[in-house]
């Protein structure tokens, strides 16, 4: 009995009939490729994609960099670091002028500086 008969006998319209496919599974490599990927990204979070190609490559796998950028994805990792636009300024932060605009500076003391970003504080009990 045909598809078209199927449908007709069920009151479905021919054109709602359609296959359903089960997901595609991975193959046994790249489940072996993304242990490997989870293993080294666990030991080293900041290897990108290009870093975890090199690697591999080092370790006799022969893979290219797309393969391991769509497994990364896939996997939902990426490199812990940096991302652009962390140096965008808040537009909303009031900008101090540089002071030392036009100063020449001739002698030794003239001018100090010091910045105070890396300064540790102790805590005294």
């Amino acid at each position: 009995m045909g598809v078209q008969r199927q449908c007709e006998l069920i009151g479905l319209n021919r054109s709602s009939w359609y296959y359903q496919a089960s997901p595609a599974q991975e193959s046994a490599v790249n489940l072996n490729l993304m242990r490997l990927i989870d293993e080294q990204y666990t030991r080293t979070p900041f290897y990108g994609s290009r870093k975890i190609t090199a690697w591999l490559n080092a370790q006799g796998y022969p893979v290219n960099r797309k393969r391991i950028q769509r497994l990364m994805r896939l996997m939902g990792i990426q490199a812990v670091g940096p991302k652009p636009g962390t140096s965008l300024r808040n537009k909303e932060h009031k900008v101090y002028p540089y002071l030392l605009n036009g100063v020449d500076i001739v002698r030794p003391n003239q001018v100090w500086s010091t910045d105070i970003t890396y300064c540790v504080l102790g805590i005294r009990s």
